[in-house]
């Protein structure tokens, strides 16, 4: 028996059966982009195929010049470029799985000046404005899409999928927001479907009946001037007719305003669009978007919201995702706590994806944790996220590992991180680790202060000790009014309803976010859907509405020493999400701070480019927020008795906390020692 069953239960298409119903849903990792890194793709996928997934979906492959993200990114669009492809289908067949190859036009989303749309409108995105195509360039890129899928099939694909969603070429026909045609393909609703519907006709034409055609079908815009729900079904009935074996769902354009992916969305917050959708086709139809553990996959397929799920992230972070749930190991899931830090950020700065939780994502071909030819007894101080990588990945390859902790729980930065509205996820990270050092067994000392001479006669002593928050010099700075951050989020200490919180960096951010929130914005899906204005699609274009965020609990002043726009050094793909979230709650934010002073009055600053303007904060509570400074008080000691050692972490360089280089740190020492 099973906890899983419908998750588990295999899925008939006719021609051939998938094992399961998860579908590996299409993430760009940067390896696509050059054949010679084909052999480690290969890897990639192959890993994921063992681990159980019932079919993957690669990364995006551009049926032409026009639709490249970038000048020479991926493409499909000859016979010797399909041939470089067996590297990747080989791979994956030898290990008992099945692929489809996603075709994606980036339209106007391509950073280059070759770009074509259904109209010469900018994205807000991209500094690059498209050309509009003619009738006859529409047909060509139909005929592009066609050949494509064809050479898929030559290269060993099982299937592909189109890609109509996300704001790329094939939605940018379907809404009036993008395409302003007159001609056969805008103006009427069936018009702007008529891309997507030929597109698929000819790609079934040239793969015949045996080939699985994946569309994926944007359910909900997110945009101005988005589709209907009318549109919405409308368009999958005519794709299914056409000649679709599945149909995927797609939620929000990449210009949408909306957050769909990132860790503060609830888990399956967008499954009931795709459930409103089912009814209206008898193919499959696939969910997606923050589904990331067993339990909450099977809950939405056991209530008939789809037939399959589709998660991309979450096989980044464990290729083992399906295996594990198939044997009851679901406890040692290593969660994808959807913070994109290296996924989606890097993909979006042109540099090669992985994972912040698994640094072995899209690198299996160089990080391996291969036995120890010889073990060693080693001592890990510090079990935050880089003591934790570290000790357990040494325990894993053979090594007696003990791994001393100050505090009476693991997970140092993250238990803090998992107590911010938002960020309940970075909890999982830390049931990772617990069932992990359980799994390896790592010795846990927990509540305990090593010092240098406790470790003398370890082969090697790692130092993992993390930071401190810095006490910035303000005058004043020992008033019963201040707090520092570990006081206020990890130990609970009272907060005043005016709150000025110095320092807006990461942390400053996640404190403001904390302190305007009564209770976590995760909790109750359908008052996410109000803060962030996500409605019926039945009931607005595009599923958008008028955002009704809750009011802030507190008033919060946001303040950091530097002039430049308050949150510029947050993540790529999650820090727009933090300054709409702060700016919904009415926090003020103050750049280009001095700070004068502290007493009973207030905080006394002075602002401006040259601190010309000056100004009292009437506050009951001042949060300081003002960065880190490492703990490496070990170290010197250690390197004093003889002892080998190593620094990783925070202990190493404390300038903004960084978990994911902590982590890949731990988890690199840890293979070469």
């Amino acid at each position: 028996m099973t906890s899983y069953p419908t998750l588990l239960q295999p899925l008939d298409l006719g021609f051939t059966t998938l094992r399961n119903r998860v579908l590996m849903g299409s993430m760009h990792t940067g390896l696509e982009d050059r054949a010679s890194d084909f052999d480690k793709l290969g890897a990639y996928f192959a890993e994921r195929a063992r681990g159980g997934v019932g079919l993957m979906v690669t990364g995006g492959f551009s049926p032409n010049r026009s639709g490249w993200f970038y000048p020479f990114a991926s493409k499909l669009s000859t016979n010797a470029e399909a041939r470089n492809h067996r590297t990747i289908t080989d791979a994956v067949h030898e290990a008992g799985g099945t692929i489809a190859l996603q075709l994606l036009h980036a339209g106007r989303y391509s950073y280059h000046p070759l770009s074509v749309s259904a109209s010469a409108i900018k994205s807000p995105i991209n500094p690059f404005r498209p050309r509009a195509l003619s009738g006859r360039g529409v047909r060509r890129q139909i005929a592009d899409f066609a050949n494509a899928a064809a050479l898929a099939r030559e290269a060993g694909y099982d299937g592909v999928e189109i890609m109509g969603s996300e704001g790329y070429f094939i939605n940018q026909f379907l809404a009036p927001r993008t395409n302003k045609r007159t001609d056969a393909w805008g103006g009427s609703p069936e018009n702007r479907r008529r891309l997507a519907v030929e597109i698929v006709r000819e790609t079934r034409d040239a793969v015949g009946d045996d080939f699985i055609i994946i569309y994926r079908l944007s359910m909900l815009d997110l945009v101005e001037g988005g589709q209907t729900w009318e549109e919405v079904v409308a368009l999958a009935k005519e794709v299914e007719a056409a000649g679709a074996t599945i149909i995927n769902t797609g939620i929000g354009w990449h210009e949408a305003r909306v957050p769909t992916i990132v860790t503060s969305v609830p888990r399956a917050a967008f499954t009931n669009v795709t459930a409103k959708l089912k009814p209206h086709v008898d193919v499959p139809v696939v969910t997606s978007n923050r589904i990331n553990m067993p339990q909450v996959a099977e809950e939405v397929l056991a209530r008939g919201d789809a037939d399959m799920v589709s998660m991309a992230r979450p096989f980044l972070a464990d290729s083992e995702w399906v295996l594990k749930a198939e044997s009851g190991r679901s406890d040692e899931i290593n969660t994808c706590i959807a913070c994109n830090q290296a996924c989606l950020d890097h993909t979006f700065s042109l540099k090669k994806a992985t994972c912040m939780v698994n640094p072995r994502a899209v690198n299996e071909t160089t990080l391996n944790l291969l036995p120890a030819r010889h073990a060693k007894r080693i001592a890990v101080v510090g079990a935050g996220p880089a003591g934790l990588s570290a000790a357990t990945a040494l325990a894993e390859r053979g090594h007696d590992v003990e791994l001393f902790e100050a505090e009476p729980e693991i997970g140092g930065q993250f238990d803090i991180a998992s107590k911010i509205p938002g960020k309940e996820e970075f909890a999982e990270t830390v049931r990772y680790y617990t069932k992990r050092i359980e799994r390896t067994g790592v010795k846990l000392r927990l509540s305990t202060r090593v010092t240098a001479d406790q470790l003398v006669g370890y082969d090697d002593v790692i130092v993992a000790t993390g930071v401190t928050p810095r006490v910035p010099a303000i005058p004043g700075i020992d008033h019963p009014s201040v707090l520092s951050y570990v006081d206020a989020v990890r130990h609970g200490k009272p907060v005043g309803e005016r709150v000025a919180v110095i320092g807006a960096g990461g942390i400053g951010v996640d404190v403001s976010e904390f302190l305007t929130h009564t209770t976590s914005p995760t909790v109750d899906v359908d008052a996410w859907r109000a803060e962030w204005g996500v409605t019926d699609p039945a009931d607005a274009r595009g599923g958008l509405a008028k955002p009704a965020p809750e009011p802030s609990p507190r008033t919060v002043y946001l303040l950091q020493r530097k002039t430049s726009k308050i949150g510029k050094g947050l993540g790529k793909t999650t820090g727009w999400v933090h300054r709409a979230a702060l700016k919904a709650k009415r926090v003020e934010q103050i750049s280009g701070v001095r700070y004068d002073r502290i007493d009973d009055a207030g905080l006394h600053i002075s602002y401006g480019k040259k601190h010309e303007h000056s100004r009292v904060l009437d506050v009951e509570t001042i949060v300081v927020c003002a960065g880190q400074e490492s703990q490496r008080e070990l170290v010197d000691a250690l390197t004093e008795r003889g002892v080998r050692t190593h620094v990783i972490g925070g202990a190493d360089v404390a300038a903004e906390l960084d978990a994911k280089r902590a982590i890949d740190q731990g988890t690199r020492l840890a293979a070469k020692l």
